[in-house]
């Protein structure tokens, strides 16, 4: 947060007249100008705009990695969301399986091991991933080693899921099963999601609310109620109302 002690809200997370600047060699550089936006409580939310505009800085100053230069940050109940991050490239460690890669977290904050145990194999089986806990991370697919990734940001029960592309590094047909697979996942546990993605019919299959970010200075060009009912299958994607959104939303990315 820019300034004072953290306010309390109802929703997730509330971001109020947030500007961010960075220095570089030729001076100061604006990368978010004046952004308000309101997160609602197990609402999906997907982040596009042009490429370079800002939307990782924007998840970033939500994840509380990065400070805002002006505006603020409001909480509910005057307190840090615990929050997931999952990214582009899985980062899993190579020497641990599946199973040892998702407990992680919890191994670090000390949690009783039968407990966590228990945990990670309840989420390893959500993710699809049950009959490969054993396997090591250099014999996974892409898509499979995100879907560890996502687990892993998971287990310690966050307030808010972040996801920077997740799937950007994946093939057409990949990408399509992952996010197929992430929204069933999200019907299951109905956490906060926020999420960058440069995939117009992406974000619609996905989320409940696009918003679309200008050029640098990023400013919120657009806040989008998706308005294909849910609960939503791949078949979504080929639905008159859905091809109608996306045009309209390709539209103001131009």
């Amino acid at each position: 947060m820019a300034n004072g002690h953290p306010k309390a809200t109802s929703a997730a997370i509330e971001l109020r007249g947030v500007s961010k600047m960075f220095d570089d060699r030729s001076g100061r550089v604006a990368v978010l100008e004046n952004i308000d936006l309101t997160i609602e409580p197990q609402s999906f939310v997907c982040l596009v705009g042009p490429s370079g505009c800002g939307k990782t800085t924007l998840l970033r100053i939500l994840a509380g990695l990065e400070q805002p230069s002006d505006g603020e940050v409001v909480f509910p109940e005057k307190r840090l969301p615990r929050v997931g991050l999952v990214f582009q490239d899985s980062s899993l460690m190579p020497w641990r399986t599946v199973l040892d890669n998702i407990l992680l977290p919890l191994e670090v904050s000390g949690t009783e091991p039968q407990a966590a145990r228990q945990r990670a194999l309840h989420l390893a089986e959500l993710v699809g991933l049950s009959d490969f806990i054993g396997s090591w991370p250099a014999s996974l697919s892409g898509g499979m080693a995100q879907r560890v990734a996502i687990a892993r940001a998971l287990i310690q029960d966050p307030d808010m899921l972040l996801l920077d592309e997740p799937f950007g590094a994946l093939d057409a047909l990949t990408r399509d099963q992952m996010g197929v697979e992430l929204l069933r996942v999200w019907q299951s546990r109905k956490k906060t999601v926020v999420m960058v993605t440069h995939a117009i019919s992406e974000a619609l299959l996905l989320a409940d609310r696009v918003i679309v970010l200008s050029d640098r200075p990023a400013q919120v060009r657009a806040d989008v109620n998706v308005d294909v009912p849910r609960p939503r299958h791949e078949t979504a994607r080929y639905k008159p109302e859905f091809i109608n959104q996306a045009r309209r939303l390709r539209a103001m990315l131009r």
